[in-house]
C-alpha cells in the first residue's frame, strides 16, 4: 500500500490532538486516508473527496452511525434519527411537505415579519450578541412557519424556549477533556434545564392537539396523525416530541451558527458588504435582468460563508461489513471520520482556499463525483431542510442588512469555536441605521 493511502497501525503515528485545524491539514496534506486515534477512539480520517462520496452516496448500505460525536447530537432514536433505514426514509416523507421548496417560498412573508420584529428592538450603538440574537430569530422562524395554530403567546414562548435550547447546544463541545468536563452533570445543568423547558411546553402543544381532534398543528399533526397499516397510532406523544425536538433544533443551530459568520464577514469587508447591498436592492425592485441561483451574488456570498464555515464541520460513519475504500481494507466495525471543513478548504478544488471569495463560484461547477462541497451532505442521509435554510439565510440576511449596519465591537477578537456547531466563539456587534 502506497503513501497515499497509508493506513498505518503504528501506534506513535495514531496519537495525534484532534481538530487542530491547522495540524490537522499537514498530518493529512497527501494522504487520502490516516489511522488515527479521536477522542481515545480508533478511527480512519477521509481526506479525499471522492472517497467521502462513497462513503455517504455509491456505499452508503455499507456504513451506520460512528461513536464519535453522537453524545451530542443524538437527541431522538426514533423517526428520522432511527438505525432502520426503512424507518428513516419514512419520516423523511412526513417532513417533506413542509419543506419542499414550493412551500417553503410561502413562508417568506412571516419569516420577514419575524426578522423584522425583532432587529427593531436593536439600540443604536448598543452592542448586540449576534449569536444569541441569530437564534431567537431562526427559531421564531421555525416555530412560526413549521408549527401551525398556536395561540401567538405559546407560539412565542415555545420559539424563546427553543432558542435557549439552540444556543446551549450550538456550544456544547463535540470532542476531548471539554466534552467529558461539559457532560458532568453540573455542567450539564443549563443544557438539561434549556432542554427540559422546551419539551414540557412542547408536550402541552401536543396533548392540546391530541385533545383536539381536527385542530391543524403542522408538522406536529403530521406525526401525531402517523400509522400503520391497521390504523394503530405509530408514535407515541412522548415519540413525537423527541422527533419534533430533534427537527426543530437542527434547523436551528445550523442557521444561527452560518449567520453569525455572515454578519462577521460583513462587518469587516466593506467592499463585499457594497456588493451584497446592491444585489439585494435589485432582488427587491424585481428588476427583470438580475441575476438567479449561483449567478446571484447574495448566493454566492452564502455558498462562500457556508464553503468556509460549514456548521457540520465533522463527521462519522462505522463500518457495518468488511470493505475496501480506496485501496484501504476496512474491517466492519471500523470508525470513519471526515471533516467537510477540511473537504471545503482542499486547495487541490479551491484555489486560495482560505480566502473569502464569493466570485469563485463564478467558474466552479460542483462535481457529482466527489464530496467536495457538502454543507448540507449529500446522499439518503443529506439535510432534509436544504431549501429551507437556504431561504431562510437569504430572507435574515436581506432584512437585518436593510435596517442596520453591524460594526465589530472595538478591540475584539473572534476565534472559530468547532463545538456541536462551527461558530464564533464570541460575537458582540454594534449596530447603527443604515
Amino acid at each position: 500500500m502506497n503513501s497515499e493511502t497509508s493506513c498505518s497501525d503504528d501506534p506513535g503515528e495514531r496519537e495525534v490532538p484532534a481538530f487542530q485545524f491547522s495540524r490537522m491539514e499537514n498530518m493529512l496534506r497527501g494522504r487520502r486516508l490516516r489511522r488515527l486515534t479521536v477522542d481515545g477512539v480508533d478511527a480512519v480520517f477521509v481526506r479525499d473527496p471522492a472517497l467521502v462520496r462513497s462513503i455517504l452516496v455509491s456505499e452508503s448500505k455499507n456504513f451506520g452511525k460512528g461513536e464519535l460525536f453522537r453524545k451530542a447530537r443524538n437527541l431522538s432514536r426514533v423517526g428520522m434519527l432511527s438505525e432502520d433505514e426503512n424507518s428513516h426514509r419514512h419520516y423523511r416523507r412526513l417532513a417533506n411537505p413542509y419543506l419542499r421548496s414550493a412551500k417553503v417560498d410561502t413562508y417568506v412573508p412571516a419569516m420577514r415579519d419575524i426578522v423584522r420584529r425583532i432587529v427593531s428592538s436593536w439600540r443604536a450603538g448598543d452592542a448586540v450578541d449576534i449569536q444569541s440574537e441569530m437564534c431567537r430569530i431562526a427559531c421564531a422562524i421555525v416555530v412560526g412557519t413549521l408549527i401551525d395554530g398556536l395561540p401567538p403567546a405559546t407560539t412565542e414562548a415555545l420559539s424563546e424556549r427553543l432558542s435557549r435550547l439552540a444556543w446551549e447546544m450550538i456550544k456544547k463541545p463535540l470532542y476531548g477533556k471539554s466534552a467529558a468536563r461539559a457532560a458532568r452533570p453540573q455542567a450539564a445543568k443549563g443544557l438539561s434545564r434549556a432542554r427540559k423547558e422546551f419539551r414540557e411546553l412542547l408536550a402541552e402543544c401536543i396533548a392540546d392537539l391530541q385533545a383536539s381532534p381536527g385542530t391543524e398543528g403542522g408538522y406536529l399533526s403530521t406525526l401525531l396523525a402517523d400509522s400503520d397499516e391497521k390504523g394503530n397510532r405509530v408514535l407515541t406523544a412522548e415519540q413525537v416530541c423527541e422527533e419534533a425536538v430533534m427537527m426543530l433544533t437542527a434547523a436551528t443551530v445550523t442557521t444561527a451558527s452560518v449567520m453569525s459568520w455572515a454578519l462577521h464577514v460583513l462587518s469587516r469587508d466593506p467592499l463585499v458588504e457594497e456588493r451584497l447591498l446592491k444585489d439585494a436592492v435589485q432582488r427587491r425592485s424585481g428588476s427583470p435582468g438580475h441575476d438567479q441561483g449561483v449567478s446571484s451574488y447574495t448566493m454566492r456570498f452564502l455558498m462562500e460563508v457556508l464553503r468556509l464555515y460549514p456548521p457540520v464541520w465533522i463527521s462519522c460513519r462505522k463500518t457495518l461489513a468488511d470493505i475496501r475504500l480506496g485501496d484501504c481494507a476496512l474491517p466492519a466495525g471500523t470508525n470513519v471520520v471526515f471533516s467537510s471543513y477540511l473537504l471545503h478548504r482542499d486547495p487541490e478544488h479551491y484555489a486560495h482556499p482560505h480566502r473569502f471569495n464569493p466570485d469563485r463560484w463564478l467558474s466552479i461547477h460542483l462535481s457529482k463525483v466527489d464530496a467536495s462541497y457538502i454543507p448540507f451532505g449529500i446522499g439518503s442521509k443529506g439535510c432534509i431542510g436544504e431549501m429551507f435554510a437556504w431561504k431562510q439565510l437569504e430572507v435574515i440576511l436581506d432584512e437585518v442588512t436593510q435596517e442596520w449596519k453591524l460594526y465589530p465591537e472595538p478591540h475584539s477578537h473572534v476565534r472559530t469555536a468547532p463545538e456541536t456547531t462551527l461558530h464564533p466563539r464570541r460575537l458582540l456587534m454594534v449596530p447603527q441605521p443604515r
